[in-house]
């Protein structure tokens, strides 16, 4: 049995952070019951069409949900809703800001007829403030974080690859709900939950936060090197591939200049008698790797670095991961459904004893309509009728 078998969760949710934190929740065991716009969907459903025709966002954060299609501005589409989060433990909504409240779906408007409810809301910047009003999307508030600020080369600042924000507010917002679950068994009470991406991600930023504590100069841009650690970043060997490699301490800098430099004299060396004096002389120690890498094949390099016990990897890019030699050891991929048929999935991380994580179908749009109607009591012409109206 998965540890949350026999909740439900009723969720408007579109795009990625709220979609994630709820295909977590259904990884271990929950039913998610996805309320999605009737014809159109999720519009991550649209955002491109690499994985047999679906979208790679979608088919990625909405496994094992259920698809109910619903206008919920219509007047019998808001009473199927609010039957349904009568039904649910939790509900999760990451609409535009003060749209949930008009349906009703605030915490204070379900609290009083339903006290054990968890409502997990899912914002840009949050209830209150001057910018609760703003849209945001993932790009925008890694702006707003800063996080731009300290990624990319001097010249350029880049955006994470992933959309980072996203993902720390889905990862807050499911740490968050499995905690308020946790509570509630102990006090049958329900608490609202506000999660917003800024506040996520401005988390994450505390390292260089306070690195730039008190008006200190904050991290540089320095591309793929660590900006406060080195040598710790990607290095060119003599044949042309590059080699990613990471020092943490007084012990690997010697190792590393014993073993594989061959330069044991810069033990002694003041422009690198510390990290904090490595990282200010970075530019000579380059030079230093690149010359003793020089002669070598980046193959010859990684033997050298394992030896010497020095962290290594390989810059691999997604053809290397798909083919990633540890994840096939350790059998981490399965198979799941999708409207447009089975596709490779990674097992979540972590695990719970021999309890296999739940890995059920992408839903089709609406997919699930029907039956769950029907689970409420609507008889087939009643369903047919609203089908009619477009109301699903």
């Amino acid at each position: 049995m998965l540890p949350l078998e026999g909740i439900t969760v009723v969720t408007l949710e579109h795009a990625i952070a709220a979609p994630f934190a709820t295909r977590q929740l259904a990884d271990m065991g929950a039913r998610v019951i996805k309320v999605e716009r009737p014809g159109t969907g999720d519009f991550a459903r649209g955002y491109d069409t690499r994985v047999k025709g679906l979208a790679s966002h979608f088919v990625w954060v909405n496994r094992s949900k259920e698809s109910l299609t619903l206008d919920v501005k219509a007047p019998e589409g808001r009473r199927i809703l609010h039957e349904l989060v009568g039904r649910a433990d939790v509900l999760v909504q990451n609409l535009a800001p003060g749209a949930a409240d008009r349906l009703g779906l605030s915490f204070e408007a379900l609290h009083a007829a339903q006290p054990g409810l968890v409502v997990c809301n899912i914002s840009g910047y949050g209830p209150d403030g001057p910018d609760r009003d703003r849209k945001a999307y993932d790009l925008l508030i890694q702006a707003e974080a800063g996080f731009l600020s300290v990624t990319g080369t001097e010249d350029h600042p880049s955006k994470a690859g992933p959309s980072i924000a996203d993902i720390a507010a889905g990862m807050y917002a499911y740490s968050n709900i499995l905690a308020a679950l946790l509570q509630r068994g102990r006090t049958g009470k329900g608490v609202r939950i506000d999660i917003s991406l800024l506040e996520a991600l401005a988390e994450w930023m505390s390292f260089p936060l306070y690195y730039a504590y008190d008006g200190a100069e904050p991290p540089r841009r320095t591309g793929a090197f660590h900006a406060t650690i080195f040598p710790y970043g990607p290095f060119p060997a003599g044949d042309g591939r590059e080699v990613m490699l990471g020092l943490q301490n007084e012990r690997e800098w010697a190792a590393f200049c014993k073993q594989v430099l061959d330069r044991p004299e810069l033990l002694e060396d003041a422009r690198f008698a510390s990290n904090h004096a490595r990282v200010a002389h970075r530019d000579a120690l380059t030079g230093i790797i690149v010359e003793a890498f020089a002669d070598r094949t980046a193959e010859a390099v990684v033997a050298l670095l394992d030896k010497a016990g020095i962290a290594n990897a390989r810059v691999n890019d997604m053809a290397g991961l798909w083919a990633h030699a540890q994840l096939a050891a350790r059998e981490r991929w399965r198979q799941v459904g999708t409207p447009a048929g089975p596709v490779p999935a990674l097992l979540p991380p972590g695990g719970l004893g021999d309890a296999e994580p739940r890995m059920d179908p992408v839903p089709a749009l609406g997919a699930h309509s029907r039956a769950i109607l029907t689970e409420l009591g609507y008889d087939d012409a009643r369903i047919e009728d609203l089908a009619r109206a477009g109301v699903i």
